[in-house]
């Protein structure tokens, strides 16, 4: 059984997708499992990830619940399938440095975390580094994080005997996967950040204003909707965490 069980959604991903797995496959910590989560592709992803497979034992091949579909769905799936200790979810056009899992492991297991995340970069179409990084804060709390929405998901890693993986499920929402974090650090948790620079966010070519708005609503539902705080709640922490993700945009 892997220690590590990394879980990708795969959607029409086949221009990048032989690319990530070659970066899982050249990590410096090789005790995985890689789980391709298909959620119904259409552009061959499907056939590339069989092709993948075959080359690689530790990849393992999931799809999407009939019926279902989106990332939280694809995610949830691998998370329901993970066999190893640990779980880690990256992207399908999200970048790996070489030793981020060894690094970010190394770092859970002295902080004798449930629940860590690193620091990022911003990239390019081609997943090239900009210089603009997301620094990881020490610790986040629940109340912290509602400000401040550092958390990327291709950064995160939890300990499945520190917290049950029914807590990761993500929701069918605009943002899922910010909703999911809030909700675990509501439990209880606090999900401890390493300071270090090992993923790349690809980011593609996307209006500028179209990206601020559509994520101001989405924060402002979370608020409203998913963490149901009063008016006067979501305000200050909407006026605390808009700028800073407007910045992180910009």
């Amino acid at each position: 059984m892997a220690a590590v069980s990394i879980v990708t959604p795969v959607y029409n991903a086949a221009s990048y997708l032989e690319k990530t797995v070659e970066l899982v496959e050249a990590q410096t910590f090789s005790d995985w499992e890689l789980l391709l989560v298909d959620d119904h592709s259409t552009d061959g992803s499907g056939a590339l990830m069989e092709r993948l497979a075959k080359k690689d034992g530790r990849i393992r091949l999931l799809e999407t619940v009939p019926g279902q579909k989106g990332a939280a769905s694809a995610r949830n799936t691998g998370t329901r399938q993970a066999k190893g200790r640990y779980l880690a979810f990256l992207d399908a056009d999200d970048v790996w440095r070489a030793d981020k899992l060894e690094r970010e492991l190394d770092f859970l297991r002295r902080q004798d975390a449930a629940f860590v995340f690193t620091s990022y970069e911003f990239g390019d179409e081609e997943a090239a580094g900009t210089g603009k990084v997301v620094h990881a804060p020490r610790s986040l709390s629940y109340r912290q994080a509602l400000s401040r929405t550092v958390i990327f998901t291709s950064t995160v890693m939890f300990d499945l005997t520190k917290i049950d993986r029914t807590l990761l499920y993500m929701p069918d929402i605009k943002s899922e996967d910010t909703a999911a974090w809030w909700r675990i650090l509501r439990e209880g948790y606090t999900a401890q950040g390493l300071d270090e620079n090992l993923v790349i966010y690809r980011r593609p070519k996307k209006s500028l204003s179209s990206n601020k708005f559509a994520a101001l609503s989405r924060i402002w539902n979370l608020y409203r909707l998913q963490e149901k705080l009063s008016v006067p709640a979501s305000v200050w922490y909407f006026c605390l965490w808009a700028p800073r993700a407007v910045l992180r945009r910009l």
